[in-house]
């Protein structure tokens, strides 16, 4: 018996959906309220259940706009008792060989990794589909607008790939399938495998299943050099290739021509020359959190009342401070003395001095916040991030420094969690590291401010009746007119001025 499956009604005023991507396939056997596929609205996505089990007979593809009401595909639940009974065979050989198969199959689903995150990508798979996999062992990294999770194996067995790197998955969306097995890897490679399958043997002697993969970072560096990850040796745990392996490997020279056997010469047809200014062009899906940042920040110009005033600083007196302190310093604390901390401490000082650049609204109410939560904002290998120092108003130079080191490292290693990310109350961002001479930065939402840094630049400035030679930096103050006035958005920006270019005050708070 052949069952039409059509396009549910998924919203009043929704008249058409599009095919995200199936997860299954043309002639694939699927139970009944199994997830088949993911459909995409206007408005969201949403998984369309198998209503009987049987064979899958696909209509309609990815990227298909099919009407509500449109067939999508065909379940042939007549030879669903076939398949019942080849599911019966393969569990008594699996009973009877007292081990391998058990018949079983686990559903893996996006976890929940975070309060305010709907859905994440799948970045890289860290075990290929048919590899035999552990409990809890590590088999795949998806990313959110936030941070990177891995992902754990539930259970020991055959992994099976259901989600494609690259693909965008709601929470509690199917990303992969495990055929249990007991007995562990040499009982999955006894064990007889269905049709179609295909199975990796068990590593012999010393090796392991880990033997001669590489890690995720060492994979992108492997990629980048154009090296075969089989021609580099791991020194890493079970001979794993880790980050330094792939540093130091080499690809393989190309043999010399006088070592290569004499061929009878190819004659080509002549091609096109390129010239300059190609026209070429590619197209790339844009990242869970390019997404989100794009999303969040044109929600920000929409909902608030923001504009910026800007100030100017004479840098020479950090500098100075920097230049005399820098060395005991960094051989006291074991980190530099930059100019984040100085930045941070005489913003401190100015948000308690002026709280509605440190609050939010929240409604029709205003929160007022006693503690400075600093945002910095990293540019990370995957976009921006923001991560959070906390109480930095109670923190001194060189715990500000270490956490700004620390926190960095991780944004560059995409390995931020989601609470180093969230709850800041005001954000500095620095584009003069990229020689960023003035700019408008935009609110981090839902915060009221935020601060622009710029490049130093040695400019003529009057000083006393004469022309000195100073290093100067624009500082930029953009921030949300609805909380924040203008006599306290220039109060607070010239307050930081003063403290910046006196740093002595930061010491005794005057």
């Amino acid at each position: 018996m052949n069952l039409e499956m059509k396009v549910p009604t998924v919203g009043e005023s929704i008249t058409e959906v599009t095919i995200g991507q199936w997860f299954k396939k043309d002639g694939d056997q699927v139970q009944m309220d199994e997830v088949i596929c993911e459909l995409e609205s206007d408005k969201a996505t949403f998984e369309l259940t198998a209503e009987a089990a049987g064979t899958l007979k696909i209509k309609a593809q990815e990227g298909d706009t099919l009407e509500i009401g449109a067939v999508i595909c065909v379940i042939d639940s007549a030879s669903n008792s076939e398949s019942k009974e080849e599911k019966t065979i393969v569990m008594e050989a699996a009973k009877s060989s007292q081990g391998g198969k058990t018949g079983e199959i686990k559903d893996m689903i996006v976890p929940t990794v975070g309060e305010s995150i709907t859905e994440v990508t799948l970045a890289s798979w860290l075990k290929e589909d048919g590899d035999y996999v552990t409990l809890d062992e590590i088999i795949a990294e998806v990313d959110s607008d936030k941070a990177t999770f891995e992902l754990p194996a539930e259970a020991n067995g055959i992994l099976r790939h259901v989600a494609k790197e690259g693909d965008i998955l709601e929470i509690g969306g199917l990303i992969c399938k495990i055929e249990v097995v007991e007995g562990g890897a040499q009982a999955a490679t006894a064990a007889s495998p269905a049709a179609g399958e295909t199975i990796k043997p068990a590593a012999s002697g010393n090796e392991t299943y880990a033997t001669g993969h590489a890690s995720p970072a060492a994979a992108k560096i492997i990629a980048e050099k154009g090296i075969n990850a089989e021609d580099v040796k791991g020194t890493g745990k079970d001979g794993r290739i880790t980050k330094e392996d792939a540093i130091s490997a080499q690809a393989k020279e190309a043999p010399k021509a006088a070592e290569a056997k004499p061929s009878a010469p190819k004659v080509e047809a002549p091609s096109a020359p390129k010239v300059a200014g190609s026209r070429e062009s590619r197209r790339e899906k844009m990242t869970s959190l390019r997404r989100t940042v794009s999303r969040r920040l044109v929600a920000v110009k929409n909902e608030t009342a923001m504009l910026t005033t800007f100030n100017e600083v004479n840098m020479g007196p950090i500098m100075d401070i920097r230049k005399k302190y820098k060395d005991q310093f960094k051989e006291k604390h074991g980190v530099n003395l930059g100019f984040m901390s100085f930045f941070t401490k005489a913003v401190c000082v100015a948000l308690q001095e002026w709280p509605a650049v440190n609050a939010m609204i929240d409604g029709n109410e205003i929160i007022y916040n006693d503690f400075c939560d600093i945002s910095i904002a990293v540019s990370a290998p995957k976009g921006l991030v923001v991560p959070v120092i906390r109480n930095a108003e109670a923190m001194s130079f060189d715990q500000i420094e270490k956490e700004v080191v620390r926190l960095a490292g991780k944004a560059r290693d995409n390995k931020l969690s989601i609470e180093e990310m969230t709850g800041g109350t005001f954000t500095i961002t620095n584009g003069g590291v990229f020689g960023s001479m003035m700019s408008t930065p935009i609110i981090n939402a839902p915060q009221s401010a935020i601060l622009g840094m710029h490049n130093i630049v040695e400019r003529p400035m009057a000083v006393n009746g004469e022309v000195k030679i100073l290093p100067m930096m624009y500082l930029a103050l953009s921030y949300d007119h609805r909380i924040i006035d203008g006599r306290e958005s220039v109060s607070f920006l010239v307050r930081v001025k003063q403290l910046l270019e006196d740093p002595t005050r930061l010491l005794f708070g005057v």
